[in-house]
């Protein structure tokens, strides 16, 4: 068996999987505990550090059930910074979470300094708060423990590291490739740390942890029973990537959360947007990396979230499907829920949501409807930028996972509006699955990549059914209200 450990942002979840007699994964028990997230102030957001600490081990522990396991697999919310004292453990500062944005301010200096360019070429990424790196240079000028981070004393990483530090007892300061690729701070081509931002930050190298392949050896723990080993690290959508068996170039998934996150498999090109995607690491498997272009849209299940809590138009966000499927079709009602800005391609965080196309006659099912349609048009403008930089993604089938995908009126209407196949998986908790198939590959208990992707099994697929004329009408839609939201 083996254990798959999920911190996430509001929540952590642990799986137990076993093998199946065809070398397939499957999730035995589960366990699953919500944790607060902070505001202190607007644009802050935080975290207790020990809260995802006790949920990762109350949760494996539940998932355990009193059984070991043979390995350990450990994937986590991405970007999120906290630094920690080597010698006791203990947190110096609440975690400051990925949706955090005090860093603007920095992030246009280096901007201004003409950063840019170096930080996409070498890092892959966009200039924004969003990633690793101006959040620790922050906590570093706030806490004033430069020095003692020159010295070891003080460590910085993003939650797998402080989770590998605290089940190893402090014996193993690691990441993965992955959640290095995340940081701003890590050249995915020479797969280091990128001295000359180092040294634009102030960021000590002593305090980094040291970056290793995807799934390999992180240590053991003796926290959940025997001395059971830490063998697969990634970050949550990497390892989404490989539990949906993306291991071929062209092969793309999207996961469809509070937000989506889509990636496309590049091989071992390394593929720089010209459409505002993020160039990333995949996975790094035996010493060698593979890229991924990846998008993210700020608002996916946070929209059924709003009609939800917002607006109260329903009180579970299983009747959205029912609702939408009552909708007057003579209206065209247009919704951009820009509540946060606009993602990729786009990346205009000054946008605002917005509904078009309002009549006396629209109501509850044709506002469920557009929320619903907003996620497949937000889809179509990401995918659409993924076949611009690389036209080997055109017309792929997309492999989806996530809650909103338990809709199938949702992944009918997302494969009407992509007009390509959309595949949904048997195992939806892909990213957990991931992380087992990484721990279950370095111990030797699962098949390679190439059986692991024989043993991936399809649900049901949703093949387009909309007219081609009806399609191009809906997307001119939206592409109309996009433009006057971002004007």
């Amino acid at each position: 068996m083996i254990l798959a450990a999920d911190q996430g942002t509001t929540s952590t979840r642990a799986i137990l999987f076993g093998t199946g007699p065809d070398g397939d994964l499957r999730p035995l028990r589960a366990a699953q505990e919500e944790f607060p997230q902070r505001f202190p102030r607007p644009g802050w957001v935080e975290h207790d550090p020990e809260d995802l600490w006790r949920t990762t081990l109350a949760t494996a522990r539940a998932a355990l059930d009193g059984e070991t396991a043979a390995a350990i697999g450990l994937t986590n919310q991405r970007e999120t910074t906290l630094l920690w004292d080597r010698d006791t453990g203990r947190a110096l500062a609440p975690a400051i979470v990925w949706q955090d944005r005090r860093t603007a301010p920095l992030c246009e200096a280096l901007r201004d300094e003409g950063w840019a360019d170096h930080v996409a070429e070498r890092t892959g990424l966009l200039l924004d708060p969003y990633f690793s790196a101006t959040k620790l240079a922050w906590l570093l000028d706030a806490l004033g423990c430069r020095e003692a981070a020159r010295e070891g004393r003080v460590l910085f990483g993003t939650v797998d590291s402080f989770l590998v530090w605290r089940l190893t007892e402090g014996r193993v300061h690691a990441t993965d490739a992955t959640n290095a690729a995340r940081t701003m701070l890590f050249d995915i081509g020479a797969q280091d740390w990128d001295d000359d931002l180092l040294r634009r930050l102030d960021v000590p190298r002593a305090m980094l942890p040291e970056v290793r392949d995807s799934a390999g050896d992180f240590g053991h723990t003796t926290l959940l029973g025997g001395a059971v080993p830490i063998r697969g690290v990634a970050g949550d959508q990497q390892a989404a990537t490989v539990g949906q068996a993306c291991f071929a170039p062209g092969q793309m998934k999207a996961t469809y959360g509070t937000g989506c996150f889509a990636l496309l498999n590049t091989g071992a090109e390394r593929v720089r947007s010209r459409n505002r995607l993020l160039t990333t690491v995949a996975y790094r498997l035996d010493g060698t990396p593979t890229y991924a272009l990846e998008g993210s849209i700020f608002v996916a299940g946070a929209v059924v979230q709003w009609l939800r809590d917002g607006l109260g138009i329903v009180a579970d966000a299983a009747e959205t499907q029912g609702l939408a499927e009552r909708a007057d079709p003579a209206q065209d009602v247009v919704m951009v829920p820009a509540f946060t800005g606009l993602g990729a391609p786009h990346w205009d965080a000054g946008a605002r949501g917005a509904l078009f196309g309002l009549t006396r006659g629209t109501g509850p099912a044709e506002i469920a409807r557009a929320a619903l349609e907003s996620v497949a048009f937000q889809t179509r403008d990401l995918l659409g930028a993924m076949a611009r930089d690389w036209p080997g993604a055109a017309g792929a089938t997309l492999r989806v996972d996530g809650g909103m995908t338990a809709s199938d009126w949702t992944m009918q209407r997302l494969a009407d509006l992509l007009g390509t196949s959309v595949d949904r998986p048997v195992v939806r908790e892909t990213t957990a699955l991931g992380a087992a198939w990484l721990a279950g590959r370095a111990a030797g208990l699962v098949p390679d990549a190439e059986g692991f992707a024989r043993a991936w099994a399809l649900d049901r697929r949703f093949e387009p059914r909309m007219a081609p004329g009806e399609r191009a009408r809906r997307l001119g839609l939206w592409d109309d209200a996009v433009r006057r939201v971002l004007g």
